[in-house]
């Protein structure tokens, strides 16, 4: 799907339940050293002079008059990062050369080239004043944009790291000089930022952390799973944990405070507060859509958990579990309320890792159900939760092709 950026301006943003919420003012862009520049989201105008960003990962959608995302929007005030360009507040009106001919740019088209994953590929530009012998061409054939990256050192390395695993660039990163890695951290976008803070020790989470204003430092907080926000949390000190909490979007800060309250060590802990949920009702089919979202991981995604309604942690009645397997062996029109498998007990907030470890390891799961006393859904262990509980504190620091 091929869109020009000036056609997006204006277009009304609705939310997951249809409801509109602004409209798009602007598309932010990371350029980067011999790349096309990677699209990092949009500029929503939610009400007058008030203008927050939506991460291109949590658009779903992008149709004739219609943007819709996924997820909850930060209303936070958007901030323009020193390695981020604006397509309509920069790009447009620049002077540029397209075959050695000075142009100046009236649009930029950008393209979704694998799900969730967007970049500029083509620019619309004209020659002379008047707009005399418009052209569209591609992204590699026209030079001037370099005046528009602030800071090239950073913006190299980040190009360079564009497609690295979240993993990856966590090692990269720990191996960098104090001083580069806040430069690389700072202009990482938050999304990306997030994803890679989950990846790293917690000596190295906390310095980061640290040098970012607390506005940004609780915004990143929000992009983090709840369960790798509490455990990041419970290593700050008590007021600095709770300064943060409190600038944090009420209903972000609202499962994170939840996990906060068990043990570390125990399945309260270490869950995730935000699996798969659906209702009975649902369909086989909506429950493949649900899973087929790219920012779960392949653990999350592995098991659908059925509750009554409401189906956001802590749930309604607990009902049971479907695999994803099970899912695709059956009719689409099927309901959920019929794939359950009984099987699968669910566990309480206060087992211990051992029973935890045990229980996954005994039945061959990937993940289990965690049930309140009032028999409420609250959140689900996965073997990687467990499993970065059970490996030694340092275990990022090794060689994995060690024998030793």
């Amino acid at each position: 799907m091929k869109i020009f950026v000036a056609r997006l301006a204006g277009t009304p943003v609705f939310d997951p339940a249809g409801d509109q919420i602004g409209r798009i003012r602007d598309v932010v862009v990371g350029l980067r050293n011999g790349q096309p520049p990677a699209v990092h989201g949009m500029v929503v105008e939610v009400q007058p002079r008030r203008r927050v960003f939506l991460p291109i990962t949590r658009v779903r959608g992008i149709e004739a008059g219609a943007v819709v995302f996924t997820g909850r929007l930060n209303m936070r005030r958007f901030e323009q990062r020193a390695t981020e360009t604006l397509v309509i507040g920069q790009m447009f009106d620049l002077q540029v050369t397209v075959d050695g001919q000075p142009m100046t740019v009236y649009d930029v088209a950008i393209e979704e080239i694998r799900t969730s994953t967007w970049q500029v590929t083509q620019v619309a530009v004209y020659k002379g004043r008047r707009r005399r012998e418009p052209r569209i061409v591609g992204w590699g054939e026209v030079t001037g944009f370099d005046i528009l990256q602030k800071d090239q050192g950073a913006a190299g390395l980040i190009a360079a790291f564009e497609t690295m695993r979240a993993a990856d660039l966590a090692s990269a990163l720990h191996e960098l000089p104090g001083k580069r890695r806040i430069e690389i951290a700072a202009a990482l976008d938050d999304d990306r930022l997030a994803d890679v803070l989950e990846e790293l020790p917690p000596a190295d989470q906390i310095g980061i952390l640290g040098t970012l204003q607390p506005e940004r430092a609780a915004d990143v907080l929000e992009e983090m799973g709840p369960d790798d926000a509490a455990d990041l949390l419970q290593d700050l000190p008590a007021a600095d944990a709770q300064h943060l909490l409190s600038l944090m979007e009420p209903q972000e800060a609202a499962p994170v405070r939840r996990l906060l309250v068990y043990p570390e060590l125990t399945a309260g802990g270490m869950m995730t507060s935000e699996p798969v949920i659906m209702p009975p009702s649902a369909t086989v089919a909506e429950a493949l859509a649900q899973i087929r979202q790219s920012d779960l991981t392949p653990a999350v995604a592995a098991q659908v958990y059925i509750t009554r309604m409401p189906t956001e942690t802590p749930t309604g009645a607990y009902l049971g579990v479907t695999h994803f397997q099970r899912l695709l062996r059956e009719p689409p029109s099927t309901l959920l309320g019929a794939v359950i498998d009984p099987s699968i007990d669910p566990i309480r907030p206060d087992l211990a890792l051992p029973q935890v470890t045990f229980y996954l390891a005994n039945y061959n799961l990937v993940a289990a159900p965690v049930v309140d006393e009032l028999g409420r859904l609250v959140g689900a262990v996965t073997v990687d939760d467990v499993l970065d509980h059970l490996l030694p504190e340092d275990w990022r620091e090794g060689d994995p092709s060690d024998d030793d």
